[in-house]
C-alpha cells in the first residue's frame, strides 16, 4: 500500500489482499449468477480510474452514476475514487427536473448511466452543459440510439461506454500507474468520496459531503457491533445510491470479505418487484438489508398466503404467532418461565408445521434482516422475530454516513432503535439546548467521525445542522432505562395541534397501515388544528373483493367500513391506547391516486414526501376543517367511492 490513511480505497486493497478469490459483487446473467472476486473488482477498478485519465478526468471532479445496483456500478465507484475524482450517487426514482438538478448543483462532468436510466437522462442532455460526458454501462443501445442523436449525444464523442474506457484504461496501464499511484498517495481521510443528495421528503435537497474518514469510521464501528462471519452472503434490494445500502452494502463488506448479491433489476417496475422474491431464494443469502415498506410487503403477501390455505392452518399460525409473541416479549425480557412454559407446545408445533416453511422464502441461510430507512413498527418487528427471520431494526441518516443505533442478533429490543454503536457519541437535548435526562424525549444529536464534512455548497445550512461539531438530526427521540434509543420521529413532520402540543405520526401511520385491510397508505395530518386528519389511499384489490364479499352497493356504507378499518389497530394488543386521542384522526380523505415516486410522494427510500402530499391535496386538507369535512361521509368521499364502484363494474 502507498498509504496507510483510513480510507475506502484502502480497504478494499486490504480485502482483495485478504480474500483475492471471495466473490464481491454478483448479479443474474440470464440463469446464472455473474460474479466479479474482490482481486478482479480491484484491478478492473484500476483499468476504469486509467480509462478516466484518459478522458481527461482530473482530481476533484464530480461524477455522477445513475443506474441499478450491479457488478460494474461498484468497479465505477472505486474506478472514479481512484481517480481522485467524488461520486454523486442518483436515485432510480429521481423525475427528470431532480435529474438535471443534482447533476448541474454538484457540479459533475460525467455520468455513468445504464440504458434503462439513460431513456430519462438522454431528453436532458441539452439542459446539460454541453462538456458533460455520458458513460454507458450498456453496449446494446440500439432501442435507444434514436433518442439519444436526437438530444445530441452521439457515440464516441460525448456518449461512451464503461468497457470501452476499462480497455483504453488497460491499454494506457504502464503509462498511467504512476501518475494513479501518486494520485491515491495524495489522497486524505477528508477527502470527498461521495456527495449524496437528500431526498427531500420536508423540504429541498442537500448534498451531503461524506469523506473516506466518514465511511471508514462508520464501517469499522458497525462491524464491531455486528457478528458477521467473512464470507456471508449480503442480499441487496434496496437501491446502491440508498445511504443504508451503499454503507452497509458496498463499504462495509470490504471488512469482512462479504459477496453482495443485487436484484436483477430487469425492465424496472413489476418485473423489478417480482425479481426482489425470485432473487432472494436464489442468492440464498445470510442476511439481507430491507425497510419497512418492503418488510411490510412480505407481511402481508405472507398473511394472505396463510390465509389462503384454510381456516385449520391460519388457526395454527396465529396460535403459534400470539405464543411466540408471549415467549419472546420485547427481545431483551423474555417471557416469564410459567409464560414460556404455557406457550411453548403451540409455539413449537406452529414452527414445524407453518412457519418453517414460510422460512423458505428467504432462502436457506436468512439469519436475519437488517431494517433502517424509517420507523419499522412494533408489530412487524414482533411478527418477523416470531416467524424466525428477525428484522433488527437501526437508526441513522445520510448525513451520519447513516449509521447511529442498531439491534444486533446479541443485544436488541424490539420497539427501539438499539444500542448506539461504539465511537459514536449520542445525546438528546431539550428545546432550550440543555441535555435531557433518561427517558425525556429531545432532539437526538450525535457527535462522531462518522458525522458528514457539510453540505455541498451551502455553509447556511451546514452551520446550522452542525453545531460546535455535534450534528442536530431533526429527528426526536429518547434513551431508555436499559440504554436502548427510542426514536420518535422527524421533527419537521411533527402534528401540531391547536394549543401548541406537538407529536411524530410516523408510529400512527404505521399503526394504520399494518392494521388495515381495505387501506394502504396514510398521512396524518394536524396543524395548529382543533383535531387530526389524514390523506389516505385504498388498497384497491382488498376493496373490489370486500364488495363483492360484502355486497356492498351503497358509498356511504363502504365510508362507514374505511372508518372501522382506519381504527383498527385500536384493538390490536401491540397498539391499544398507545396513542393519545387527539392525535388519531377523527376525519380522512380518499386520495385520487398512490402515493408513487411517479407523482414524487414518496422517496428513493420508500418514505412519503409530506410537504409533496400537503401541496397536492391541500384544498381537501383545508375541507376536513370545514364541518362538512369533518365528517367521513362527506361529498368528496362519496364522489370518490362512487368512482371506486364504477371501475369495480369495468372490472
Amino acid at each position: 500500500m502507498t498509504s496507510e490513511k483510513r480510507t475506502v480505497l484502502r480497504m478494499l486493497r486490504s480485502c482483495a489482499a485478504q480474500h483475492p478469490d471471495y466473490p464481491y459483487t454478483c448479479q443474474k446473467s440470464g440463469a446464472a449468477w455473474a460474479c466479479l472476486t474482490y482481486s478482479e473488482a480491484l484491478q478492473e477498478s484500476l483499468f476504469f480510474a486509467s480509462g478516466l485519465l484518459e478522458n481527461g478526468i482530473k482530481k476533484g471532479n464530480k461524477i455522477a452514476i445513475l443506474a441499478e445496483g450491479r457488478n460494474h456500478w461498484i468497479t465505477s465507484e472505486f474506478g472514479i475514487l481512484f481517480a481522485g475524482a467524488t461520486n454523486v450517487p442518483l436515485a432510480l426514482k429521481l423525475i427528470p427536473e431532480e435529474i438535471s438538478f443534482r447533476i448541474i448543483h454538484s457540479e459533475s462532468v460525467a455520468v455513468v448511466v445504464s440504458k434503462i436510466m439513460l431513456k430519462k437522462l438522454a431528453p436532458l442532455y441539452g439542459k446539460l452543459n454541453n462538456r458533460i460526458k455520458l458513460i454507458s454501462l450498456d453496449r446494446d443501445l440500439d432501442e435507444v440510439m434514436d433518442l439519444c442523436r436526437q438530444n445530441g449525444l452521439e457515440p464516441g464523442k460525448n456518449l461512451l461506454f464503461y468497457r470501452d474506457i476499462v480497455e483504453s484504461g488497460k491499454t494506457a496501464w504502464k503509462k498511467n500507474k504512476p501518475r494513479l499511484q501518486q494520485i491515491e498517495k495524495g489522497i486524505g481521510e477528508d477527502d470527498l468520496v461521495t456527495i449524496s443528495y437528500t431526498s427531500g421528503t420536508t423540504g429541498d435537497p442537500k448534498g451531503i459531503m461524506l469523506t473516506h474518514l466518514n465511511y471508514w469510521s462508520n464501517c469499522h464501528d458497525a462491524m464491531e457491533y455486528f457478528n458477521v462471519t467473512p464470507g456471508d452472503r449480503l442480499y441487496i434490494c434496496l437501491p446502491v445510491d440508498h445511504s443504508f445500502a451503499h454503507t452497509v452494502g458496498l463499504y462495509a463488506a470490504l471488512l469482512r470479505g462479504l459477496s453482495l448479491y443485487f436484484v436483477d433489476f430487469g425492465s424496472g417496475g413489476l418485473q423489478y418487484a417480482k425479481n426482489v422474491a425470485k432473487n432472494l431464494v436464489e442468492s440464498n443469502p445470510h442476511f439481507m438489508l430491507s425497510v419497512p415498506a418492503l418488510t411490510g410487503n412480505f407481511m402481508s403477501k405472507i398473511t394472505d398466503g396463510v390465509a389462503a390455505k384454510g381456516k385449520l392452518v391460519k388457526w395454527i399460525f396465529n396460535t403459534g404467532m400470539n405464543a411466540g409473541i408471549r415467549i419472546h416479549g420485547d427481545g431483551f425480557r423474555k417471557g416469564s418461565l410459567p409464560v414460556r412454559i404455557a406457550n411453548y407446545l403451540p409455539y413449537k408445533l406452529a414452527d414445524w408445521l407453518v412457519f418453517k416453511k414460510i422460512r423458505k422464502i428467504f432462502g436457506r441461510n436468512i439469519r436475519y434482516i437488517v431494517g433502517g430507512g424509517a420507523l419499522l413498527d412494533i408489530r412487524q418487528q414482533k411478527f418477523f422475530y416470531t416467524l424466525g427471520v428477525p428484522v433488527y431494526q437501526g437508526y441513522g441518516l445520510s448525513e451520519a454516513t447513516p449509521i447511529i443505533s442498531a439491534n444486533t442478533q446479541e443485544i436488541h429490543k424490539m420497539g427501539s432503535s438499539g444500542r448506539v454503536i461504539p465511537n459514536v457519541e449520542c445525546k438528546i437535548l431539550r428545546s432550550d439546548g440543555t441535555e435531557a435526562s433518561r427517558g425525556e424525549q429531545g432532539e437526538i444529536v450525535i457527535r462522531g467521525a462518522n458525522v458528514m464534512k457539510g453540505y455541498f455548497n451551502n455553509p447556511e445550512s451546514t452551520s446550522k445542522t452542525i453545531i460546535d461539531n455535534w450534528l442536530h438530526t431533526g429527528d426526536l427521540g429518547y434513551i431508555d432505562e436499559d440504554d436502548f434509543l427510542i426514536v420518535i420521529g422527524r421533527e419537521k413532520a411533527l402534528l401540531i395541534s391547536s394549543d401548541g402540543e406537538k407529536y411524530s405520526p410516523e408510529g400512527i401511520e404505521e399503526a394504520i397501515q399494518n392494521c388495515a385491510n381495505l387501506i394502504h397508505q396514510v398521512m396524518v395530518y394536524n396543524d395548529m388544528k382543533q383535531y387530526t386528519s389524514a390523506i389516505i389511499t385504498l388498497n384497491k384489490e382488498k376493496v373490489h373483493s370486500f364488495i363483492t364479499k360484502q355486497g356492498i352497493s351503497n358509498a356511504a356504507a363502504l365510508l362507514e367500513a374505511l372508518k372501522t378499518d382506519l381504527n383498527r389497530f385500536r384493538e390490536t394488543p401491540e397498539f391499544k391506547n398507545q396513542f393519545p386521542e387527539k392525535w388519531i384522526p377523527v376525519t380522512f380523505q380518499i386520495a385520487t391516486e398512490d402515493f408513487s415516486d411517479e407523482n414524487q410522494m414518496i422517496n428513493s427510500a420508500l418514505k412519503m414526501v409530506r410537504h409533496k402530499i400537503q401541496e397536492v391535496y391541500h384544498k381537501q386538507i383545508e375541507f376536513m376543517y370545514t364541518p362538512t369535512g369533518s365528517k367521513i361521509v362527506n361529498e368528496l368521499n362519496l364522489h370518490a367511492i362512487e368512482e371506486f364502484f364504477k371501475s369495480s363494474e369495468q372490472k
